[in-house]
């Protein structure tokens, strides 16, 4: 049950170029959390008429208030209006919305994240304390972000960069092929980042024959399936919405090509 609520920022600390927000947010994780990988949709200011989506990074719940956390870069002037709030604003929550990965807490994942996915991934190695395995994709060292965190609830945290400034000189999904050639069994692969990114990492997983989630990035107006921006079309011809459907969907459904 999604709720909206009046939520005070109780921390606000700059990592590279991405902004880490924590919100006291109510009982929202208690009455509306289901898995790791939903959505916050908040108000950016009096002026401006749609909400910004942004991926819950990790939530927990807590006495008296819930407590929430989100990481963002400034894309346009909500992003920028939401980023100059001081701590102890309050601000206007939607959430928590869409479906998250679909996980087994006892299970065992492979995490793949590519520059702002990074951040949703960590709720899924928080759930699954500790088994899981990250492959987490930067443009260069500079951007890289939340890796104490990972290191803290992954077995394994590996790190690859566009410009070899850390770690593999290269694109995640070679990393994920190389982790999955030495060991297929994976009960997922959890996949947040730009399209072409989980393309290529949903077609690696397919070829080990591992069961594959992606976490879907589509412009976003109401967040609630009412104004059909947010389309995704499937193999089967048919279109779902990253708000409502999503945005995690398996990764064998979507029309990579379309």
């Amino acid at each position: 049950m999604k709720v909206e609520r009046k939520c005070e920022i109780v921390s606000k600390t700059r990592m590279g170029d991405a902004i880490y927000m924590v919100l006291e947010v109510g009982d929202m994780v208690r009455t509306s959390f289901t898995t790791p990988g939903q959505f916050v949709h908040i108000k950016c200011g009096d002026g401006l008429l749609l909400r910004r989506p942004i991926s819950v990074c990790s939530c927990q719940e807590d006495e008296p208030e819930d407590t929430l956390a989100v990481v963002f870069e400034v894309r346009g002037e909500g992003t920028a209006w939401l980023a100059r709030r001081p701590v102890g604003h309050k601000v206007d929550v939607l959430g928590l919305l869409g479906n998250g990965f679909q996980m087994d807490r006892e299970g065992r994942y492979l995490l793949v994240g590519g520059g702002i996915g990074v951040p949703p991934l960590r709720g899924c190695a928080q759930y699954t304390d500790g088994r899981s395995t990250a492959i987490l994709g930067f443009r260069s060292k500079d951007r890289a972000i939340l890796l104490d965190r990972f290191e803290e609830d992954c077995i394994d945290v590996q790190i690859a960069t566009d410009d070899g400034s850390l770690g593999y000189h290269g694109f995640v999904d070679a990393l994920v092929r190389r982790e999955l050639e030495k060991d297929r069994h994976y009960q997922g692969v959890l996949a947040c980042g730009p399209r072409p990114m989980l393309r290529n990492v949903a077609k690696a997983a397919a070829e080990f024959g591992v069961p594959c989630q992606v976490s879907m990035e589509e412009r976003m107006g109401c967040g609630v399936g009412a104004c059909l921006v947010c389309a995704v079309t499937m193999k089967d011809g048919t279109v779902k919405h990253v708000c409502k459907d999503g945005p995690v969907f398996n990764a064998e459904e979507v029309d990579w090509y379309a």
